[in-house]
C-alpha cells in the first residue's frame, strides 16, 4: 500500500484481516469520516418543487448520468494499478489529520480478524500512513491457523471479547439485568462458532442455476440432543427445523440478535427429572456466525437474574419459542396467525427472510396494470429500478427488486464502497459518481436485484473508456430515499397489491398473507 492508500472503511462488510509486515497505518479514531471521502453518496430528500418538476424534465435517453462531473471526484482519488485492481487514496492527509483523532498500527500489529471471522461491518475506517506491506488473511485462512496455532486463537478470542463481546451482549435483553462482574463472567465463558461458508451467494447462485437443491446445511444443534447452552445469532441466519416424517420441517428461522434454547435451559432449571432436550435442530443457512452461552452459566448467572415474570413473558413472545402446529402438516404456527408450511419451505430455499424491505406482489389483486413500474421509472430518471417478476408460491410473488438485506452479501468486495449502507436509515445504496462498473455487487447478489446498465451523457450518447468500451454502472432498487412518502411502486398501486415488508416480522407476513 502507498501512504494515503485506504486499507479498509468504517461501514465496509470485509472478509480479510491483515498483519502489518512492513510500514504503518493509521487508525480513524473519531469523529467518523465523512460519506464523500469514504466514496459514499450523502442522501438529500428533493423539495417540493422539485418533485413536482421530474415528472416533466426526465431524460428522454435512458441511464443518462448528470452526477459524473469531475468536480464530483474531488474527496476521492480512485487509481488502477498494473494488475488491474483498484486503488482508493484519501487527499489532503496533513488537513484530514488535523481534524480527526487517530493512532499508528506499525510492523508486527495486527487488525480486521473481528469483522473478518464475526461478519459484521467495520468498526474504523484504516489508511496508509507510510509505505506498507500487509499480510492479507482471508476468513477461511484465519479460522484454519486458529486451529493449529493456539496464540492466534487465544489473541483474537481475547481482542473480541475487550472491543466487541460486552457491548454486544450488554445490548440484549437477555443480560440486561446483568451488573459488570457478572456480565464480565458471561463474557468470559462465551464460546465463538462458525459454520457455512462466508460468501455463500455465489455457490448458491450456482445451484440455482443448475437446477439442484440448496447446499447442504451444517447443523449447529440436533434435536434431542442435551441442551447444553443458549445460541446467540451474531452474524447470518439460521433454520429451526423439527423431525417429520423421514425428513425436517422448517418451524422458523433466526437472524441476528436472536437466540435458541433459553426455553429448554429454563425449563430444565432446578430440576433433577423431566429434563428437556434441544426441541428442535438448528443448521446453518449460507453462513452463521454465532455465540453460545453454556447451560452453566446460564443457570448460575443469567436466570437467577431475571424476574420470574419477566422470564415468562420473554419466553412467550421470542420467535424461537413458537412451535410448530403437528396437529396439521401443512402449516406452521407464527404468533397468532398461520404460515403454510410450503411458504415457509420457500422462503427459507430462497434466503428471503434476508431482506428488510422485500416487495411482495398478491397476485390474486394484482391486474398487471403497471402502474408499479410506471412510478418508478418517474422518479429514477424514466429508469425503473426492479423488474416486476420473481419467484412465485401460490399467490405470492417476490419480484426482483433490491430486498435492502439484513445481511448484505453485495458489500463485500466492493473495491470503492460505491456501494453501502445508507447512514440514516440503513438502506443498501450505490453511489453512482463512485461505481466503477466492477460488477463484484451484482454477482455477489443472490437475488438478481443488481443490474449491469450502459450509462449516457445529457445528450444521450453513451458514455466510453480509454478503449473506447461503453460504461457501466450497477443499479437497484433505492426505496425512493430521495422523493417524499417513500417507494413509490407501493404508493401507486390502485388495489394495495404491493407491499415493502420485513421477512424477519413473520407476524407481520402472515397477518397479509391470510388478509
Amino acid at each position: 500500500y502507498k501512504p494515503g492508500e485506504i486499507v479498509v472503511r468504517q461501514g465496509d462488510y470485509g472478509n480479510s484481516a491483515f498483519l502489518i509486515l512492513s510500514g504503518a497505518v493509521r487508525v480513524v479514531l473519531k469523529p467518523e469520516l465523512p460519506s464523500s471521502i469514504l466514496g459514499r453518496s450523502e442522501t438529500r430528500r428533493k423539495g417540493f418543487f422539485q418533485t413536482i418538476a421530474q415528472l416533466w424534465s426526465n431524460p428522454k435517453q435512458p441511464e443518462v448520468r448528470k452526477e459524473l462531473e469531475r468536480s464530483a471526484h474531488v474527496n476521492l482519488d480512485a487509481r488502477q494499478d498494473k494488475k488491474g485492481e483498484v486503488r482508493v487514496f484519501l487527499q489532503d492527509v496533513p488537513r484530514l489529520l488535523g481534524k480527526y483523532q487517530t493512532a499508528i498500527l506499525e510492523t508486527g500489529e495486527f487488525f480486521g480478524e473481528i469483522s473478518a471471522l464475526g461478519r459484521i461491518p467495520r468498526t474504523a475506517s484504516i489508511f496508509c500512513e507510510a509505505p506498507a506491506e500487509l499480510l492479507e488473511i482471508r476468513w477461511q485462512g484465519l479460522r484454519d491457523i486458529m486451529r493449529y496455532d493456539s496464540g492466534l486463537k487465544d489473541h483474537v478470542d481475547r481482542i473480541y471479547r475487550e472491543r466487541a463481546l460486552s457491548t454486544h451482549l450488554g445490548s440484549l435483553k437477555l443480560f440486561q439485568y446483568l451488573d459488570e462482574s457478572a456480565l464480565a463472567k458471561v463474557t468470559a465463558e462465551a464460546q465463538f462458532v462458525t459454520y457455512g461458508d462466508y460468501e455463500w451467494s455465489g455457490e448458491y447462485k450456482r445451484l440455482l442455476k443448475s437446477g439442484s437443491k440448496a447446499a447442504a446445511e451444517p447443523v449447529i444443534l440436533k434435536e434431542g440432543d442435551y441442551a447444553n447452552g443458549v445460541l446467540l445469532i451474531r452474524a447470518g441466519f439460521a433454520r429451526v427445523s423439527q423431525r417429520f416424517g423421514n425428513g425436517q420441517r422448517t418451524s422458523t428461522y433466526l437472524g441476528s440478535g436472536q437466540s435458541y434454547g433459553l426455553d429448554e435451559i429454563a425449563h430444565n432449571w432446578k430440576k433433577t427429572v423431566d429434563l428437556q432436550p434441544f426441541q428442535s435442530t438448528v443448521s446453518a443457512l449460507g453462513y452463521t456466525h454465532a455465540l453460545i452461552i453454556p447451560t452453566a452459566v446460564m443457570e448460575k448467572v443469567v436466570l437467577p437474574t431475571i424476574p420470574a415474570k419477566e422470564l415468562a413473558t420473554f419466553l412467550s413472545t421470542r420467535p424461537a419459542a413458537r412451535k410448530t402446529a403437528h396437529d396439521n402438516p401443512s402449516e406452521s404456527s407464527v404468533g397468532d396467525s398461520v404460515v403454510g408450511q410450503e411458504m415457509m419451505e420457500f422462503l427459507a430455499e430462497n434466503r428471503f427472510f434476508n431482506g428488510t424491505k422485500t416487495m411482495l406482489i398478491d397476485l390474486e389483486a394484482c391486474t398487471r396494470c403497471d402502474d408499479c413500474v410506471r412510478a418508478c421509472a418517474a422518479t429514477h430518471e424514466n429508469n425503473p429500478r426492479f423488474l416486476r417478476h420473481g419467484p412465485i408460491n401460490g399467490k405470492v410473488m417476490v419480484a426482483n427488486a433490491c430486498m435492502h438485506c439484513a445481511d448484505p452479501v453485495c458489500l463485500i468486495g466492493c473495491p470503492t464502497g460505491a456501494i453501502h449502507r445508507n447512514a440514516a436509515e440503513g438502506e443498501v445504496v450505490i453511489n453512482q459518481v463512485t461505481c466503477i462498473g466492477c460488477q463484484v455487487c451484482s454477482n455477489n447478489c443472490p437475488y438478481e436485484a443488481i443490474r449491469m446498465v450502459q450509462i449516457r451523457n445529457d445528450k444521450g450518447g453513451l458514455l466510453v473508456d480509454e478503449q473506447m468500451k461503453p460504461l457501466l454502472k450497477a443499479t437497484k432498487c433505492d426505496l425512493c430515499l430521495e422523493q417524499h412518502g417513500g417507494p413509490a411502486c407501493e404508493r401507486a398501486c390502485p388495489h394495495g397489491a404491493l407491499v415493502r415488508m420485513n421477512m424477519r416480522d413473520l407476524d407481520t407476513f402472515s397477518t397479509w398473507l391470510n388478509r
